[in-house]
């Protein structure tokens, strides 16, 4: 939390201090232009994950092809290290009621599933959060909307890919604890 805290920080004042030295409005409408269009973002954010929350799990489920990952995007993972700084990526799922930042029930295939499925939720969040955060850019008039609002949508772009990215990495490995927890289930010993 304190990574992506202090990225918005830093943004918003060169944001902030690059506006000001090119004189694109008042010092004071450049302030508040900025840190309105930040508070947007998040609330644009908040809208937008309030709302898929609501949504039926079905949707969302471990086969859906829409969340499914191909292994040459595994690849890009492993060459991205996502491994080495996922644990820095702010993650809020347990402000909508379930929390992905560590596996509770390994051996629960439902608690397993669940996970996958708030998992597909959270990569559908934000991605449609990448383009929704560019909706700030119709609060403000020319010049500001390009030279706040945009810088300010591209920040939040940056930070709604990198948990997009990490979810992503994480569901096959999901997938195969829960493939591997169902061939071990009780009703499955029977079958055979």
């Amino acid at each position: 939390m304190k990574l992506y805290l202090t990225i918005i920080g830093i943004a918003m004042l060169i944001i902030s201090a690059f506006n000001i030295v090119f004189g694109t409005a008042t010092w004071y409408y450049i302030v508040i232009a900025t840190v309105f269009c930040t508070a947007l973002q998040f609330l644009l954010d908040g809208i937008v994950a309030i709302a898929i929350n609501k949504m039926p799990d079905t949707w969302f489920g471990v086969d859906n092809p829409m969340y499914s990952v191909s292994p040459r995007e595994r690849e890009i993972y492993k060459k991205l290290k996502v491994k080495r700084w996922k644990n820095k990526v702010w993650e809020l799922g347990g402000l909508g009621g379930f929390s992905k930042g560590a596996i509770s029930s390994p051996d629960d295939p439902k608690y397993i599933e669940k996970f996958i499925i708030e998992c597909n939720k959270g990569v559908l969040t934000h991605r449609i959060g990448y383009a929704v955060g560019f909706l700030a850019m119709l609060t403000l008039k020319m010049p500001c909307a390009v030279t706040i609002a945009m810088p300010v949508a591209i920040v939040n772009l940056f930070l709604n890919v990198l948990p997009t990215i990490v979810l992503r990495n994480n569901t096959p490995l999901l997938k195969s604890i829960l493939i591997k927890l169902k061939k071990r289930s009780p009703e499955n010993r029977f079958a055979q």
